[in-house]
């Protein structure tokens, strides 16, 4: 290939780039520079910011600086599972307090399993550290630790935690941790109402189960309801809102097949299961997600963002009762995206893998 060819074929391939990326709606800028994989992060009164690093670090970036907050357990970072998901308190101003998801060894089993803490913020500290609930047993699986956190409207605390890998007898057994959502009050008590609380041997903080790996949780805020996503396996992401005592399936209904093509189900749906509102096949391998009801993005009020590891890229959902009736691409090959929220300011801002924290702008 001759220079001159090599010279006007780059040139072409900027041109197209350029049109490209001056076509799409929204720009961004990147706020916090710098971070392996921002497992997590939410915003403080301030706007400052909390992040999880996924290897063990908890960063408080405040006026462009960041400061390892010290004080957290022994973590470890194991195939999928380290340090996670993070969350305020609703009362933050008040309490001070914060909730993570990490995971640790101690406990029955080798191996290791999704724990949740609530802890004191105080100085770039964490005090009066409190573990709320620690799955069990423990495995030497590396895969699908979870995990997510939120807090519903009445104050609930709502968590996930995958099926540890080990789908033929967690997911389905309500006597069993993993392939669980979980609700408590906020000090780790168990709310008396919760589903199984009356049921022989079961696991009393469990929600909802027949969940695979979700890595994903939000309060709709238009609704109030709990939405989820959760990874398939060769296919089969879904999106679900969250019901009480309901079984989502995993892995007796599934769109989803085995890594080698093969299938496990032939079912997709079946009696009483939830099916998902939406799934994605081939899969995504879907990780974050927010709902936009911010003034800053008048074409995305109302939209659900979904962050793909896989492809790289956010995927914008359009909702029409309780379904996505059409999606688009936007911050393609940026890298994986891990998390997303919507910031104090209104504006969404996005973690992705090798680069750090993003702000979505929408070009004038």
């Amino acid at each position: 290939m001759s220079k001159k060819y090599e010279f006007l074929l780059s040139i072409a391939f900027c041109f197209v780039f350029f049109q490209i990326l001056y076509s799409q709606e929204y720009d961004y800028k990147v706020v916090v520079k710098g971070l392996s994989n921002p497992w997590g992060f939410t915003f403080l009164p301030d706007n400052s910011m909390l992040i999880t690093e996924k290897r063990g670090e908890l960063i408080h970036f405040k006026n462009g600086k960041k400061i390892i907050v010290s004080g957290l357990p022994k973590t470890e970072e194991y195939g999928q599972g380290g340090l996670m998901d993070i969350e305020l308190h609703p009362k933050f101003k008040e309490n001070h307090f914060i909730y993570f998801t990490y995971i640790a060894s101690h406990g029955a089993g080798r191996g290791f399993n999704t724990v949740l803490m609530r802890a004191e913020l105080k100085n770039n500290q964490l005090i009066n550290k409190k573990i709320l609930y620690k799955a069990s047993p423990n495995t030497k699986r590396g895969q699908h630790f979870g995990s997510r956190i939120a807090f519903d409207k009445e104050g609930f605390l709502y968590f996930s935690i995958g099926d540890r890998g080990n789908r033929n007898k967690n997911p389905q057994d309500i006597t069993r941790d993993c392939g669980k959502i979980y609700r408590l009050h906020d000090d780790g008590r168990i709310p008396k109402d919760n589903p199984f609380v009356n049921t022989k041997d079961a696991k009393t903080a469990i929600y909802s189960y027949g969940h695979r790996n979700p890595q994903g949780m939000e309060i709709n805020p238009f609704t109030g309801e709990i939405w989820t996503h959760e990874h398939g396996p060769k296919g089969g992401d879904e999106i679900n809102i969250i019901k009480k005592g309901k079984n989502y399936g995993w892995p007796k209904a599934s769109f989803g097949r085995n890594y080698i093509g093969t299938r496990f189900t032939k079912h997709t749906s079946l009696p009483n299961m939830e099916d998902p509102l939406h799934h994605w096949t081939p899969s995504i391998a879907p990780s974050g997600m927010a709902f936009v009801n911010s003034k800053k993005y008048p074409r995305l009020q109302g939209h659900l963002l979904v962050g793909s590891l896989k492809f790289q890229y956010v995927a914008n959902c359009t909702l029409q009762k309780r379904k996505v009736v059409k999606e688009e691409k936007m911050l393609e090959g940026l890298g994986r995206v891990r998390s997303i929220e919507q910031g104090l300011d209104g504006f969404v801002y996005v973690g992705i893998e090798n680069l750090g924290i993003i702000k979505i702008l929408p070009k004038k």
